[in-house]
C-alpha cells in the first residue's frame, strides 16, 4: 500500500464470474470496512467508488426531517 497525502493505492483486484470483488484487508481496516456493511458505488466515465452509506446518513436524515415539516 503506498499513502500521499490519505490517498492510497491497495493494489488490483479481479472481478469474479459472478461479479464480485475482495476489498484489500488493509483498505478494510483504513476504512472500517465490516462483513454486512453497506456501500454505495458510485460512478461517471472515468471510473468508479465505493462509499460506505452512512457517510450519507446525515444528509438522508435532514431530507427526510424536512419533508416531514
Amino acid at each position: 500500500m503506498q499513502q500521499k497525502e490519505e490517498k492510497y493505492i491497495f493494489g488490483v483486484v479481479k472481478v469474479g464470474d459472478k461479479g464480485q470483488i475482495v476489498i484489500p484487508k488493509e483498505a478494510r481496516k483504513v476504512y472500517n470496512i465490516k462483513p454486512g456493511d453497506a456501500l454505495l458505488l458510485l460512478g461517471d466515465k472515468n471510473g468508479m467508488a465505493l462509499v460506505k452509506t452512512e457517510i450519507f446518513q446525515s444528509a438522508i436524515d435532514e431530507i427526510m426531517e424536512g419533508g416531514a415539516k
